[in-house]
């Protein structure tokens, strides 16, 4: 398998083959290439939609130009605790990586969330962060402010210990379906209001109420849903199904509001 940076040609090559709506392992194996080395140089040039392949060469030999060549320390050899190849596990972490930053988290968002998923600890500390992503304290620490504004991770202190860790627990999938629910919420209330305000035998005012009335829908199904899975996931294997969930309105306020 061949190494070292990828060619003009053979960036051509993958421009041509996302146009033509081909997943990055059926370019890599085109290629020859590791799928790792196709997912990361299409999300380090703009994403599969907006990669072109004579930028990202031009930036290429940019960042080459600009490098100097000073002595760095290689990562410390890693080992697998389930005998997984590190290699491996790398390559769905990238990959892994890729899908987060095609539904909208930037990027080095989406480098931390992968690399925590890929734990199985489901948690690392800023240093190990840094150590595992190579890039500074300060894209670790902007990066993580992001993504806790999001709610898809929380830190918490090790027991006797000054630093903290990164943590993604059980419930944050269900956490991110209420903001959504709650967004949905107020859209479909700004709808409701919209009809209201412009009259409600008006076009516009009954295009304004369907968009409310279906938004506040889908809202009580996602969190009526939500709510559902996560109690019978947490019950564990075989358990059957859960207990009835709660109304979908106490647990997302907002679409209570968009009802009234």
């Amino acid at each position: 398998m061949p190494g070292g940076r990828l060619s003009h040609q053979e960036r051509r090559s993958i421009a041509e083959g996302l146009a033509e709506g081909l997943a990055y392992a059926e370019i890599a194996r085109s290629l020859d290439r590791p799928t790792s080395t196709v997912t990361r140089e299409v999300t380090r040039n703009g994403g599969p939609t907006a990669y072109r392949a004579d930028q990202a060469h031009r930036a290429t030999e940019r960042r080459a130009r600009r490098r100097t060549p000073t002595p760095t320390q290689a990562p410390p050899a890693e080992t697998d605790a389930y005998g997984r190849d590190p290699e491996v596990v790398r390559d769905f972490e990238e990959q892994f990586t890729a899908l987060f930053v095609q539904t909208g988290l930037p990027k080095m968002a989406a480098r931390v969330l992968g690399c925590l998923y890929a734990a199985d600890t489901g948690s690392r500390t800023a240093a190990e962060l840094v150590q595992r992503l190579r890039v500074s304290p300060a894209s670790i620490s902007l990066a993580v402010h992001y993504l806790e504004e999001q709610e898809l991770i929380r830190r918490e202190r090790d027991p006797g210990k000054r630093h903290e860790r990164y943590v993604i627990d059980d419930d944050v999938w269900f956490r991110a379906m209420l903001a959504s629910a709650n967004t949905n919420a107020l859209l479909a209330e700004a709808a409701h209001q919209g009809a209201r305000t412009l009259g409600a035998t008006t076009p516009a005012g009954m295009r304004l109420a369907d968009m409310g009335r279906f938004l506040t829908h889908v809202g009580q199904d996602l969190v009526t849903s939500a709510e559902h899975w996560r109690e019978v996931l947490s019950a564990g294997p075989g358990s059957g199904t859960a207990g009835r969930p709660r109304q979908a309105q106490d647990r997302c306020p907002g679409l209570r509001a968009a009802q009234e």
